[in-house]
């Protein structure tokens, strides 16, 4: 997840620690523990510059400078959590196209996996999706090169490409045999973050597909389309569908929960310290004018996602239906570090619930739980159950004995079949009744 209005702030925080760190020498004398760990960390820059040089001299074939040191910076980043990283400038690039919705490539969301590629999710209606990829394939091979020793951004570099150009991929399923071969025509991915209709002439429908820059808007788009076609007294409910989406901006997420919020908290984030802590409450007023409201979520709902749906649900907006989400609960800031050198993507704080609740690794819980019947070919071929944060390696760790690995993410591609759909329908027009429909007031004030 990608918070942008930090971008200047950090680096700007950053700077006035050096700083004060400076001109207050009695500090530093009073710290000799600290002292001695600045020390034994400029020994350990030391070894690396000797390892380095060593490298440089020495080595079979003549290495690449430039190559050395950023395999270094990424080792460094790698060791911290699946989610920093560091971007070449041409994967910053990438990086800010997807984020404004609009990208070359296949619509794949990934993450790596004892060194292959997995997937996360296909992204709707892209090359990926049309192809039949799905949750848990392990990507190989792309083309003839094997993607066990590339990072995560070079794997997804050599997926991008000019729209109407091919690439080859070669894939493990759970229960095949044989690898997969499957051969993709790129194409511009627009990603329309969200799209709406009217389900039986008295339920909003308003799927939303990821976070970027985009989603407020059609956020907003899709309420006054579906206002349009039902009047208020015939209209029902609405549900938002954020099954298998994947995440995305911060600020879309707070605007998204604001959306539907009259007031109140939405989420806080926590640093490494105390000062560092934010808290981020609706702004804007509920757009749906307090109409009952029934999210979908699944073990592909992660990060922005799960934000949305931890605030509808701590403030009793909404119930939330489904299956257990990913459990991806920290934030990465993009911290640009020049034009020509790319950017870092770091993890600098966590995320709370309004009722201060942290989902790392454990998820969402839905109010009401409903698994999807599996067709036999998917019974028989693959495991339907998402990675889930706590099954990456060197995830922040969640809190203790409450972790959870990944849950159901299938959706049946027709909607007749869909159990959760058809429940959240249900619910909305009072021909299906549960305890957790609609939300009953509490407390929610943050637990700290």
């Amino acid at each position: 997840m990608i918070h942008k209005t930090s971008l200047i702030l950090l680096g700007a925080t950053a700077g006035a620690a050096m700083t004060l760190f400076a001109i207050q020498p009695h500090m530093i004398s009073a710290t000799t523990s600290a002292n001695a760990a600045v020390e034994d960390a400029y020994r350990q820059l030391n070894l690396f510059g000797d390892v380095f040089e060593r490298v440089r001299a020495d080595y079979v074939e003549k290495p690449d400078d430039n190559k050395l040191i950023e395999s270094a910076i990424n080792g460094m980043l790698s060791g911290l959590d699946p989610h920093s990283s560091y971007m070449d400038p041409n994967s910053f690039k990438d990086m800010q196209a997807e984020t404004s919705g609009e990208f070359g490539g296949l619509g794949i969301e990934v993450t790596m996996e004892n060194g292959l590629i997995k997937v996360v999710t296909p992204i709707d209606e892209t090359p990926a999706a049309k192809a039949g990829i799905l949750a848990n394939d392990l990507i190989a091979k792309i083309g003839d090169d094997q993607v066990q020793g590339m990072t995560l951004n070079q794997a997804v570099e050599k997926m991008r490409g000019p729209a109407k150009t091919k690439v080859k991929l070669t894939i493990m399923r759970k229960g095949q045999d044989k690898p997969i071969e499957v051969s993709l025509m790129r194409e511009v991915i627009r990603v329309r973050s969200v799209r709406s209709k009217v389900d039986g002439n008295d339920v909003g429908y308003i799927r939303m597909t990821q976070f970027s820059e985009q989603t407020t808007d059609g956020l907003k788009k899709a309420i006054a389309d579906i206002t349009g076609k039902v009047s208020n007294d015939k209209l029902k409910g609405y549900i938002l569908d954020l099954r298998n989406n994947p995440g995305g901006l911060l600020d879309e997420a707070i605007s998204v929960s604001s959306a539907f919020i009259q007031r109140g908290e939405i989420v806080s984030t926590r640093g490494r310290n105390a000062e560092e802590t934010q808290r981020f409450t609706a702004k804007g007023g509920d757009l749906t004018k307090g109409k009952p409201l029934i999210v979908l979520i699944n073990g592909g709902s992660a990060s922005a996602s799960e934000i949305v749906a931890g605030a509808l649900q701590d403030q009793r907006r909404a119930t939330i239906l489904g299956t257990r989400s990913f459990g991806k609960g920290s934030v990465q800031t993009i911290i640009p570090l020049g034009s020509d050198i790319g950017a870092l993507r770091l993890t600098t704080a966590r995320y709370y619930t309004p009722s201060g609740r942290s989902i790392q690794a454990k998820g969402i819980v839905p109010d009401i739980e409903v698994l999807q019947d599996l067709p036999e070919d998917l019974k028989a071929n693959m495991d339907t159950s998402t990675i889930g944060e706590a099954s990456l390696r060197g995830h922040l760790k969640g809190d203790a004995g409450k972790e959870q690995t990944g849950s159901q993410s299938y959706i049946p591609p027709d909607e007749k079949n869909d159990k959760a759909l058809t429940m959240a329908e249900g619910l909305l027009r009072g021909t299906q009744v549960n305890a957790a429909f609609p939300p009953t007031a509490k407390d929610v004030s943050s637990q700290n």
